[in-house]
């Protein structure tokens, strides 16, 4: 099982802000298209992601007990 963390806007799409899934050594870009299969409203193909707190890339593998955020882009003023 990995935990998957969402902010902003991903958490309100599908109304929650953590999900634990059996999702353990795929690459962080076959879990980005996991998700948008299972959540249609969600587009993670340009969103940073980090694996325990650390950047990953999207050929990055998730292990058993990882912890997985999609960041989304941040702006401001």
């Amino acid at each position: 099982m990995i935990n998957i963390l969402l902010f902003a806007h991903l958490q309100e799409a599908i109304g929650q802000s953590e999900l634990k899934v059996d999702l353990a050594d795929m690459t962080v870009g076959q879990i980005k298209e996991w998700m948008e299969n299972q959540y249609p409203q969600l587009s993670l193909q340009h969103m940073m992601t980090a694996i325990n707190e650390e950047f990953a890339t999207d050929t990055m593998i998730a292990r058993a007990g990882d912890t997985i955020a999609f960041i989304p882009p941040i702006s401001g003023g």
